[in-house]
């Protein structure tokens, strides 16, 4: 398949390519893309793991900080994003060169407003984030730099969602990959070679987003057919930021309520210790790994859903997403089964030899296992929706998981059934958000189908 095309040649192949090829086509540079960023990720709590309990603990307490910044990214970039695939499909290229630069300069903006005020209040926003006295010193070390990056992170995932929206999976890839690994190189070059501790975890991430950023603005700017970022095109109208926000609503629920649901784990871990931190922040971050392929291949399936959606293709919508529950499936299943039997393993990658940790990880990651498949359901329910404009379902598919449902159950388990109350909040969560996701989404699959016959189509 060409990399370089005009804009008509991408129409075509985003709505006349068999789905089968297609989809695997545009998602496994995303995949790769979300693993990579998942696995720098990991990266961060294995090195800083090293350190100590402490420190371990201040990872995942900024990782809240570190979501809230994704919020806004996500956010601008899917809502753009989502948007743009529509607009492209029903031929409106100005609307899209738009709305993509109103994104772009819209999430830079925003991002420097959280380094201002985010500075500005560092010791009472580490405390609110759930930083115990010990936790403290190394969350605010980690969280200084983090802040400093917020710009140049917003603007990433903007430009990756961008690209994706596009079809042009391949260069987002470029981008995040490039960054990713050379984070995990600095890793140890920053926390152990140049005794930076902590604050060399952070910087290595700010440094290695930085360069994601050159290499992604490049790529939005320079490449044949490619939307580019022109700042005369920000168009900082209602319309324009009602259809971003419409679209991306969903974005902001998912990523806004995992800040929101990391900062109250925290705080319903605090009372265990700092060991509960600790594996609670590791299981975190291990089933983000998980979940990066299964995003990274919804994410795929978003471009093909949007193009045919505002194309009419209500069939080609449906096929797309029958296609990618399947593949989903037997993916989580699988990735389900071999974390379940390997859960104690796992944890003790991170943090040898703290049984405690250990202890209390395993057990929330096993639980977390028994409900993965479910998540194949919640997670393509919530792109089909979001993909073709049904902002409000879409908004509550995404808050389920990580808000209606978690943070409830996080407030009220532990207190009924202490620490095991605590471990299984998530899949308490992810069972109650499939109920409801059936319950609304059968309805728009019906819709979809009824559309489909209507229109003589399938």
């Amino acid at each position: 398949m060409k990399k370089n095309m005009t804009q008509e040649e991408r129409y075509v192949m985003m709505t006349e390519t068999p789905v089968s090829r297609l989809i695997p086509s545009l998602a496994v540079p995303t995949i790769i893309s979300m693993l990579v960023t998942s696995i720098y990720n990991m990266a961060d709590t294995f090195f800083v793991s090293q350190i100590n309990t402490s420190a371990s603990a201040a990872v995942g307490i900024i990782y809240s900080l570190m979501a809230m910044i994704q919020a806004i990214g996500f956010t601008l970039g899917m809502g753009a994003g989502n948007f743009i695939s529509r607009s492209l499909g029903k031929r409106d290229e100005e609307t899209a060169v738009r709305t993509a630069a109103t994104a772009f300069y819209t999430a830079v903006s925003v991002g420097l407003l959280m380094t201002v005020t985010g500075l500005l209040s560092l010791d009472r926003l580490v405390r609110m984030l759930g930083a115990t006295e010990t936790i403290a010193p190394y969350a605010r070390d980690y969280a200084r730099y983090i802040l400093l990056g917020a710009p140049v992170m917003t603007g990433s995932f903007v430009m990756n969602n961008l690209l994706r929206s596009q079809g042009f999976a391949f260069y987002s890839m470029l981008g995040i990959t490039t960054g990713g690994i050379l984070n995990m190189i600095l890793d140890p070059i920053f926390i152990f070679g140049f005794g930076l501790g902590i604050s060399g975890a952070a910087l290595a991430t700010v440094l290695s987003q930085c360069i994601s950023f050159g290499i992604l603005f490049f790529q939005c700017n320079f490449r044949k057919g490619c939307i580019r970022l022109r700042i005369s095109k920000f168009t900082p109208t209602g319309k324009i930021y009602g259809e971003i926000l419409h679209a991306g609503l969903p974005s902001l629920c998912r990523q806004g309520l995992a800040s929101a649901a990391a900062v109250v784990l925290n705080v319903a871990a605090n009372p265990f210790g700092d060991a509960a931190i600790a594996a609670m922040s590791i299981v975190t971050r291990y089933m983000m790994f998980i979940n990066s392929a299964l995003i990274g291949f919804g994410q795929g399936f978003q471009p093909v859903c949007g193009f045919s959606f505002g194309a009419k293709r209500y069939d080609r919508v449906l096929e797309s997403f029958w296609f990618c529950l399947k593949v989903a499936l037997i993916l989580l299943t699988t990735l389900g089964a071999v974390s379940f039997l390997g859960a104690e393993n796992i944890m003790g990658v991170f943090r040898k030899g703290d049984r405690e940790v250990i202890e209390i990880g395993t057990w929330a990651l096993r639980f977390q296992c028994l409900t993965m498949p479910l998540q194949a359901w919640i997670i393509m329910s919530n792109m089909l929706t979001q993909s073709i404009g049904y902002g409000f379902r879409a908004s509550i598919v995404a808050a389920g998981r990580q808000g209606i449902f978690f943070i409830p159950a996080l407030l009220t388990l532990p207190k009924l059934f202490g620490i095991t109350g605590l471990q299984l909040s998530q899949t308490t969560a992810d069972v109650c958000t499939a109920i409801m996701a059936a319950v609304i989404v059968l309805g728009i699959l019906k819709e979809l189908k009824e559309k489909g016959n209507g229109s003589g189509v399938g």
